[in-house]
């Protein structure tokens, strides 16, 4: 096992960046190894192009290194980079016209919002997400991406609030509200397919 790999998967998110910063650059391929699955993940729920979203990863993983002195070693990293991720997904979806997002599992979604009695047993998962999809899909932006972070990203409120720049009261008033809105969409929805 080489120097940079040796002890690597020991060191916190926090600490891999402080190395970074001074000067240990061959560390940053740890931090992009921990993050591109959960980032890509993000991106889909916003961007359904393939090609889209390995350019707004690249963006993103751009903007990290350049900005990595920046980032205050006394914080969540995770927290950070969501709000780096956040940002550049905002500036993609302002230059594309395509906001479709991709089909998402109900399950992981909100559980406890549709109850498989509200469906007939004609209906299948494929038509379960398509209802979930077109429920984001009329949400405003301001509460889509906090219900994203909240509920499929599974981020804590101090954590939204930090990617947000937001108090952590108001992402938990933007995530109850974002919730009964979709609820609301929900039942007008259902109704389609009766």
């Amino acid at each position: 096992m080489d120097q940079i790999s040796d002890g690597v998967e020991m060191k916190n998110d926090e600490e891999i960046a402080r190395l970074i910063q001074s000067g240990r650059v061959e560390f940053f391929d740890a931090l992009v190894k921990r993050y591109e699955v959960k980032i890509s993940r993000y991106a889909r729920k916003f961007l359904s192009d393939k090609d889209d979203i390995g350019d707004v990863l690249q963006d993103i993983f751009i903007k990290v290194y350049t900005n990595i002195k920046s980032f205050d070693a006394n914080r969540k990293f995770s927290s950070w980079i969501y709000r780096i991720a956040h940002n550049e997904l905002v500036n993609a979806l302002k230059k594309r016209k395509n906001k479709i997002l991709p089909l998402i599992d109900l399950d992981i979604f909100l559980p406890y919002n549709i109850s498989k009695d509200d469906f007939n047993k004609n209906n299948d998962q494929q038509d379960v997400k398509k209802i979930v999809e077109e429920c984001l899909g009329q949400l405003t932006e301001k509460y889509k991406e906090i219900i994203i972070l909240y509920y499929l990203e599974e981020l804590s409120y101090k954590e939204i609030a930090d990617i947000l720049q937001i108090p952590v009261s108001t992402a938990g008033i933007r995530i109850k509200r974002g919730r009964e809105m979709m609820q609301s969409i929900h039942k007008n929805i259902k109704h389609k397919y009766e």
